[in-house]
């Protein structure tokens, strides 16, 4: 697989999120189907995973999803990119210090995920108790202590991320983008590619709407399965968003392709610096999305495409990236 530039980290254009073998899409598999899952994809040219402290099962506590990341990928670990991230409590930052609270986090992802090194450290969310500027401090020195190779920030806006890129520079954002949520195109992904910036999108194929596999009469999970919150999961706007899949659909028998994979394609095919990290608890559909990769699309054919895109209304907005 091609490979693109996180500022200084060299990743697979397409990476991995892991968190479905832990939390989000309903019951999760056995830890040693995600282990073998995770090592295909690895063999498939993925090298660039991600994963969080608090992707666990409700009642199993912190650090499941890094456990299984990091046994999946220890005999590989100095091949591939780990990233992982942190939530910032606002007890320990003033009990404790930012800095000292954002080691302590890390010194435990480090343990879970069988390393001595995070490849890329996130702040999950932004916590409006603590300056981002003193964030970015405390990881600055966790990278000259070469405890991590870089930084992001994650559900972030262009203000946050230019506060925090001026105290130490920033490697990546991940955001929320797809073709159903677009807000990045406006502000972030701009002044990321002009700051040298790399930009992660999650849920960049709607959470599978993009798929085409969610009709009206699915039903998901009843337990731990977030597409029951999805505003553009409902049964009603699920039935209103079909015209976009049609698109797709149109596009994916000219490729030889599928309607994720077009999604994919597109995004990779718009911005350099956008490295999506599609998630699935499905070996094959984590495949085939790296397979997205093998897509191309020519100039015409992604022109075409926008301009279908820009004509087509999307029902609910879920937009959840944090402004400040």
């Amino acid at each position: 697989m091609r490979t693109r530039k996180l500022r200084g980290l060299t990743v697979s254009e397409i990476g991995m999120g892991c968190m479905g073998f832990s939390h989000g899409y309903g019951r999760i598999p056995d830890e040693e189907y995600s282990i073998q899952a995770i090592r295909a994809a690895y063999e498939h040219g993925c090298t660039f995973y991600d994963t969080a402290e608090v992707y666990s099962p409700n009642l199993e506590g912190i650090g499941h999803n890094e456990r299984i990341v990091g046994k999946a990928l220890q005999p590989m670990r100095r091949d591939v990119t780990l990233a992982t991230k942190l939530f910032l409590p606002t007890d320990e930052a003033r009990r404790d210090g930012v800095y000292a609270t954002l080691r302590h986090h890390l010194e435990g992802s480090m343990r879970r995920l069988c390393t001595d090194y995070i490849d890329l450290y996130y702040l999950h969310h932004l916590n409006p108790d603590v300056p981002v500027e003193q964030v970015a401090e405390g990881m600055g020195r966790l990278i000259e202590e070469g405890l991590i190779r870089a930084w992001g920030l994650s559900n972030v806006g262009v203000r946050a991320i230019a506060k925090a890129h001026a105290a130490t520079p920033v490697s990546a954002v991940q955001n929320i983008y797809s073709m159903m949520e677009r807000d990045c195109e406006e502000s972030v992904i701009p002044y990321c590619m002009e700051h040298g910036i790399g930009v992660v999108p999650f849920s960049p194929i709607a959470s599978g709407f993009l798929s085409g596999k969610i009709t009206p009469r699915t039903r998901f999970e009843q337990v731990d399965d977030v597409r029951n919150v999805v505003p553009q999961l409902s049964r009603e706007n699920i039935a209103a968003n079909q015209p976009l899949v049609e698109i797709l659909r149109d596009y994916a028998a000219r490729k030889h392709a599928t309607p994720a994979q077009i999604s994919l394609a597109w995004m990779l095919h718009k911005y350099p610096n956008v490295v999506p990290i599609p998630g699935s608890k499905n070996q094959s559909r984590i495949l085939e999305n790296l397979d997205a990769a093998n897509v191309e699309l020519t100039a015409d054919e992604f022109a075409s495409l926008e301009r279908a895109l820009d004509s087509c209304a999307i029902h609910g907005y879920r937009g959840c990236v944090e402004i400040e």
